[in-house]
């Protein structure tokens, strides 16, 4: 079935190194609906020995009891020289959970226990926070971003422009022949989902409208430098910068949207600088910005937008995956929309898409007054001559190609 698709090689990396048993505990941590539990279920599946599977996603949230509950049973099957597995599912959801994971973990190590522990978590902010506080050194953090163009056109056969009109949620793809639908599905089952479940357990968010007003303005906006100021101006309900910068930092975490700062050699002028919006995944602004679909979808400069965002968000996890960073650039009327840093090294992107919005000239700017930077031209049609180039199809089949232009 499409839905039970495998990302293999996120599942090849976590098998490997739960076999391999040198780190306790193996983290999961993307957005929802991307894969993770049916990847979990896999490597439980064909687990050579007992394994366990349980989720803390519950209408009531279990207390760090139910953690200890399904470690203990895991125990008395892990007895006989036979390994087990035990996969927790949404425990950043419980208070303490890291403290509890830590003091369970080093009992074994004490007692020998043979066991391995796989945890998932659909909220970046807080399994980050439960990992660095508690759990140092007994970790390894592996992050599933949202499916890329090459996984969509494997598994259901997705035409580059679907993709990059409707996204890669794998459970809205059968949906994709009736717009409506597929942007309620959007709306209702992720998105609120999402802001539900995950963002307001982050963090006491006093104005949940607001909230979802400052969502609507990111999605509105995708791959657009947008100050607070003018955020503020298109938000209805009263607030402040700081709540803004907020509220955007809570729908990072939550894997809804990214805010890249203007890459500067000053580190406090980048710290400062107006935010560049990329949403995870271009069905987040489609389904919110025109949820009945129409003409506006077909508007050029909207296309472009949607090309360039596409890119940003495939060029986000790659930069996670590798220990880069990921900026954009503007000085006056200079603009490049990239600027990958990978430890020295720079790869300052310019998207081509027929978007008539952007002044040209800005990549040549940028390489000038940076002699060590790498230039690069993604477009649909061949780029300036003695610029590198790769077209659009062959980015998204293979966005890590770009790794050996740097």
């Amino acid at each position: 079935m499409h839905r039970e698709f495998v990302r293999r090689i996120y599942y090849k990396n976590i098998h490997k190194n739960l076999l391999e048993g040198h780190i306790p505990i193996q983290v999961l941590s993307g957005p929802r609906q991307v894969g993770k539990t049916t990847l979990a279920l896999h490597i439980k599946e064909t687990w050579h020995g007992p394994s366990i599977y349980e989720a803390a996603d519950k209408p009531a949230i279990p207390s760090t009891a139910w953690i200890a509950e399904h470690w203990n049973k895991a125990r008395e099957l892990a007895t006989a020289g036979k390994c087990a597995l035990l996969i927790l599912d949404e425990v950043q959801k419980i208070t303490g959970w890291s403290e509890t994971v830590k003091a369970l973990v080093d009992e074994d190590k004490r007692n020998k226990k043979n066991i391995k522990v796989l945890l998932l978590g659909s909220s970046a902010l807080l399994v980050q926070r439960g990992l660095t506080e508690s759990l140092t050194g007994r970790f390894e953090l592996h992050r599933i971003p949202h499916w890329s163009y090459s996984e969509c056109f494997e598994c259901f056969g997705l035409t580059l422009e679907d993709y990059l009109r409707l996204g890669g949620y794998p459970a809205a793809v059968p949906m994709n022949n009736d717009y409506a639908r597929w942007g309620r599905y959007i709306r209702d089952s992720i998105l609120e989902t999402v802001v539900g479940k995950d963002v307001l357990l982050m963090s006491p968010v006093h104005k949940p409208a607001l909230l979802r007003q400052v969502l609507g303005v990111a999605c509105a906006h995708p791959a657009q430098i947008l100050s607070y100021q003018k955020m503020m101006g298109q938000l209805s309900d009263a607030g402040n910068t700081t709540t803004i910068a907020h509220y955007l930092h809570l729908l990072s975490a939550a894997y809804v949207l990214a805010t890249l700062q203007r890459w500067s050699g000053n580190k406090l002028r980048l710290r400062n600088s107006i935010p560049k919006l990329i949403l995870r995944d271009n069905s987040l602004a489609n389904a919110m910005t025109f949820p009945h679909g129409g003409e506006e979808l077909k508007d050029p400069a909207w296309k472009g937008r949607m090309v360039e965002n596409a890119v940003g968000a495939a060029l986000i996890p790659l930069a996670e995956q590798n220990g880069g960073e990921l900026f954009y650039w503007r000085e006056r009327d200079n603009e490049v929309d990239y600027i990958f840093k990978l430890g020295r090294k720079l790869l300052a992107i310019e998207v081509k898409s027929g978007r008539t919005d952007k002044r040209p000239g800005g990549l040549a700017v940028f390489l000038a007054h940076n002699k060590m930077a790498t230039g690069l031209i993604i477009g649909p049609a061949q780029g300036s001559a003695g610029t590198p180039f790769i077209g659009l199809e062959d980015f998204f089949r293979n966005p890590s190609s770009i790794l050996g232009m740097i």
